[in-house]
C-alpha cells in the first residue's frame, strides 16, 4: 500500500495521459483556441489526482482524518456493520479536494464488508447506508474497534480499496481512493473525545478526528 508516487496519484495517470493527449491533438488540428477547454479539463484531472505526502502525528491514541474535506457529521448513532453504539463522524469530498484514503488509526484489518448502493449526494446523511460503499473494520493494538467506510458521491463510479483482512495498517497509511466526489464515515468506540465540529476543513493523515478511549 506504501508506493512511490510523484505528486500524482497512480489512479490518474491513465486519465491525465488521456486528457493530455486530446488536448494537443486538438491543438494540433484544430489550433491552440480550440484546444484550451481540453487543456482545461487536463489542469482539472491534474489538481484532482494530486497525492501530496503527509507528515503522520505520532500519538497513537488519536484518530486521524481518512479523507480530506469537510466534516458534515459529529453524532452518537449506531455502527451499521459492528451493530454497537458508535460516535460518528464524516468527511464529504469535493471535486477540488484530495481524494486518496489514508487509515484513522494503526490496527489490523479485521474483515471487510462491500454494498452496492445508489449515487445520491454524498453530503447527505442518508448517503450513509444508500449509497455504495466499502467500510473496513480494524482493530488496534489495545482492541479498540473502529469502522472506516468509503462511500461514493452523486458523480462517483469507482471505489478502490487496497487492503483485505488480515492486512496491517498504519495511522496515515494510503489504502485506497474515491474517484470524482465521494465521503468517509468513521465509527469509533462512543467514549472517544472528538476534536473536531461540523463544517471544519480536515486532512487526511494528518487532522486529528478524535481521542480514542483509554483502556
Amino acid at each position: 500500500m506504501n508506493y512511490p508516487h510523484p505528486l500524482i496519484a497512480r489512479e490518474g495517470w491513465p486519465h491525465l495521459a488521456i486528457a493530455a493527449a486530446a488536448s494537443l491533438v486538438v491543438w494540433w488540428f484544430a489550433g491552440f483556441a480550440w484546444s484550451l477547454p481540453f487543456w482545461g479539463a487536463t489542469v482539472f484531472v491534474l489538481q484532482f489526482f494530486r497525492d501530496p505526502a503527509r507528515a503522520t502525528p505520532g500519538d497513537p491514541n488519536i484518530v486521524l482524518s481518512p479523507a480530506d474535506g469537510r466534516v458534515v457529521t459529529v453524532e452518537t448513532t449506531e455502527d451499521p456493520y459492528l451493530r454497537r453504539p458508535a460516535l460518528k463522524i464524516s468527511v464529504f469530498m469535493n471535486v477540488f479536494n484530495v481524494h486518496s484514503n489514508r487509515s484513522p488509526v494503526d490496527g489490523q484489518v479485521k474483515d471487510t464488508w462491500y454494498h452496492p448502493g445508489s449515487f445520491i449526494n454524498a453530503e447527505l446523511s442518508k448517503a450513509s447506508l444508500a449509497n455504495e460503499r466499502k467500510a473496513l473494520w480494524i482493530r488496534t493494538a489495545d482492541g479498540v474497534d473502529v469502522t472506516c467506510v468509503q462511500i461514493a458521491g452523486l458523480i462517483a463510479r469507482r471505489i478502490l480499496c487496497y487492503v483485505k483482512a488480515g492486512d496491517a495498517l498504519a495511522r496515515g497509511e494510503r489504502y485506497g481512493f474515491i474517484r470524482f466526489g465521494s465521503r468517509v464515515d468513521v465509527y469509533l468506540p462512543p467514549q472517544s473525545s472528538p476534536r473536531v465540529a461540523i463544517g471544519d476543513k480536515v486532512y487526511a493523515g494528518l487532522t486529528v478526528l478524535a481521542d480514542l478511549p483509554t483502556r
